[in-house]
């Protein structure tokens, strides 16, 4: 017999404690692992400690979460420490911190919040079954979402967001446990399906959306850019759930390039968006291009003319626009077939003076309610020569006949684009009824917008022509390249769509989200480094200090000896930073990664601090001391690095369409700083991404050389505020 763990899903609460306490065995390296059931009934007992049954080895049964946590802690106590100390602390929270009634709790919330002052665990120095059991209780307590987020408990707060954050087998823990409730979930729905009488789901992705009329191993998504500029975070969206949908159902993904348009498409584009959809680890079954079937585009819409189902149309353009406004018709619309066909064929394909007046236009309905409907125009001339096919054609289809048109005909099953398309789908689908084409399914999700940030490559484009940027990889900017350059790994920006999944949702999204996930993946593996502001930074000299510069090797990343080592200078002349230099003559602190100093003499001038004369008091308890303060060891090896920060382009939440973008421009949006830093720095990489200790993260732009300063950008982790409102 082996380990087993039975949750009842509908109990009074959720019994987070033993979840997390057997997931954390299951994060661990050992070869046990403790399979979890989710069992989708009421419990017999409202008490959320009878919610869960631990069946162990030996055939015993714990029904009861106290026990259950206890045996855990006993069979695994290298894994769940200090069992002895916590069990006070375990039978407070599961008797004290379930309690639903704010006033009831407010006594025993304020003994929490107290005894967690100045401590990162509630037991020892590591996470122990007493953490496990109190975080998961008020994890379990819906009282306490709005409790924790306004900061009412501040010492609860920090703790909890730090196990959930900062520990790396804790938050992989609660990882785990979300995901196993998230397929709880998924399971219910589908039988709630079929209970119903509904379709039942076998092959179902797990984005929970019904492709209509999907089969396995038929499905062909296609992700179709136009190369008019580099692909930003929103074409990311469209292209990660495309290649999801495909794999997911055992079909194929198409990469099209819809290269209709010459005047804007150029090949530096083409090529930039392969590279980035690599990037992203998206690789089309197929790359195909619009362009490669213009002489088909052309015969059906001959076919159109010829049926009566289209017309040229020479009406000037602002005319044009205000006749499909209020649903008149146009006053060539009744053209003869003959004529038409003249038209197109010969004065448009060629790109004479009369060819250049017209356009070609789908005869639908000029007063339908839909204004998509209202004749669109499907062709144009444009003499600009073409990327791929030089000046062999002089007119070219518009985006809204070629998609439906070349999805067809290539075999696409499932169109999946953003909801903006909404109102155009009707129109999607007759130009295949038209031409009695194959159709196509249709599924449009919500564009990811966030907040003041464009995503027009228009406006993107502006930007650069006006010199407001550097380039499209410029990491103000939302284009892949850019939020790479800033310090996006791969895995955060795909963990983000992914967490986005298909709805249709439109909302304006902060990007502190991505940033905040992007932290997840960036923290346990950023090696960490010392860098002190150069500007007014703080000579200290340690009295006692070593004679002569003294180098320690020690790992880049204490909780991750993997990143390795740095070298590490100890001596009697340091800098701190003058944010840090508030001290009082005989007050003791803490020196990270060193120990406990005592101030003898602060010299100022005016507000200034000058400098200070400390002694080392190495034998001092770190713990007690409330300033723990970044040193620098000033020696010549101390690397010079500019860093810098970034603000919002614009300062307004969203741009409406007739907005001026220049009456919305960021005053200033980068700013540098000069530091100094450890000479580990010295070593880094263009692309590596580190973190200053009490500074932040980092990704280095420009690496160090000799004679020149290392650059480096700030890496936003979810919590920065743009210097004009918003976070970053």
């Amino acid at each position: 017999m082996s380990f087993q763990l039975t949750v009842a899903g509908k109990a009074a609460a959720i019994p987070y404690p033993a979840l997390i306490a057997t997931f954390f065995v299951n994060a661990s390296d050992i070869d046990t692992s403790i399979p979890v059931e989710f069992v989708d009934e009421k419990s017999a007992v409202s008490d959320a400690t009878a919610a869960v049954k631990l069946v162990t080895p030996g055939g015993e049964t714990f029904v009861d979460q106290l026990d259950a946590l206890d045996f855990l802690a006993q069979t695994f106590p290298d894994i769940i420490t200090e069992k002895s100390k916590s069990q006070p602390w375990v039978k407070f929270a599961l008797e004290k911190l379930y309690n639903k009634n704010f006033k009831d709790l407010v006594g025993d919330l304020e003994k929490l919040d107290a005894h967690l002052n100045f401590r990162s665990y509630i037991v020892g120095y590591q996470v122990t079954l007493a953490d496990i059991a109190v975080w998961g209780v008020l994890r379990a307590n819906p009282l306490m979402g709005s409790v924790l987020k306004n900061g009412v408990y501040p010492n609860i707060s920090r703790w909890y967001n730090y196990l959930a954050e900062s520990d790396k087998k804790f938050d992989k823990s609660v990882e785990l446990m979300a995901s196993s409730l998230n397929e709880l979930k998924r399971a219910a729905k589908t039988a709630k399906t079929a209970a119903s009488g509904g379709k039942k789901e076998t092959h179902k992705a797990s984005f929970e959306i019904d492709l209509p009329g999907a089969e396995m191993g038929k499905v062909v998504t296609r992700f179709p850019p136009e190369p008019s500029g580099y692909l930003h975070v929103g074409h990311a969206k469209a292209a990660v759930l495309n290649e999801y949908f495909a794999h997911a159902y055992k079909g194929k993904l198409i990469i099209r390039f819809d290269d209709t348009n010459p005047t804007k498409e150029k090949v530096e584009f083409q090529d930039s968006i392969i590279e980035d959809l690599a990037l992203l680890g998206i690789k089309g079954d197929q790359v195909t291009y619009s362009s490669d079937y213009f002489q088909k585009m052309y015969e059906l819409a001959v076919d159109l003319i010829k049926a009566g189902k289209a017309y040229c149309d020479d009406t000037p353009s602002e005319k044009m626009r205000e006749e499909r406004m209020v649903g008149d018709p146009s006053g060539r619309r009744e053209r003869s077939i003959e004529e038409n066909l003249q038209i197109f064929t010969e004065e448009m394909k060629n790109g004479t003076a009369e060819g250049l007046k017209n356009c070609l236009r789908a005869k639908i309905d000029y007063k339908a309610l839909n204004k998509a409907l209202r004749d669109p125009v499907i062709y144009r001339c444009n003499l600009t020569p073409h990327h791929r096919t030089g000046t062999e054609w002089k007119m070219y289809p518009i985006y809204d006949f070629c998609v439906p048109v070349v999805d067809s005909i290539e075999g696409v099953t499932h169109a999946l684009r953003t909801n903006e398309y909404r109102d155009r789908n009707p129109q999607y689908e007759w130009i295949q009824a038209a031409l009695n084409l194959r159709p196509v399914a249709i599924w449009d999700f919500g564009r990811l917008n966030f907040v003041r940030t464009l995503l027009s490559k228009r406006k993107l484009q502006w930007f650069v022509d006006k010199n407001y940027v550097g380039n499209w990889d410029d990491p103000r900017f939302p284009t892949v390249r850019g939020v790479r350059r800033r310090g996006m790994t791969v895995e955060g920006l795909r963990n983000f769509i992914i967490s986005q999944g298909p709805s249709r949702n439109i909302i304006n999204l902060d990007w502190s989200v991505v940033w905040a996930l992007n932290k997840k993946i960036i923290d346990p593996v950023a090696p960490r480094f010392t860098a002190v502001d150069a500007h007014l930074a703080v000579p200290v000299k340690l009295l006692n200090g070593p004679k002569t510069p003294e180098s320690e090797t020690k790992p880049k990343h204490k909780k991750n000896p993997e990143v390795g080592d740095k070298t590490v200078i100890y001596a009697d002349q340091v800098l701190i930073d003058q944010a840090d230099a508030d001290l009082a003559e005989g007050e003791e602190v803490t020196f990270m990664d060193w120990g406990n100093v005592i101030v003898s003499k602060v010299t100022k001038e005016g507000d200034v601090v000058k400098s200070i004369e400390a002694n080392l008091h190495l034998e001092g308890d770190f713990r007690k001391t409330s300033k723990k303060l970044t040193w620098l060891a000033d020696t010549k090896d101390k690397i010079p690095v500019d860093l810098v920060d970034f603000d919002h382009l614009i300062t307004k939440d969203k741009l409406e369409e007739e907005d001026n973008v220049e009456d919305f421009l960021t005053p200033t949006t980068e700013f540098h700083s000069n530091a100094l830093a450890d000479l580990n720095v010295a070593k880094l990489k263009a692309g590596d991404i580190i973190q200053f200790e009490r500074k932040g993260y980092y990704r280095v732009d420009v690496p160090y050389e000799e004679g020149k300063k290392a650059v480096l950008f700030t890496i936003p982790d979810g919590k920065q505020v743009s210097r004009y409102g918003a976070k970053k």
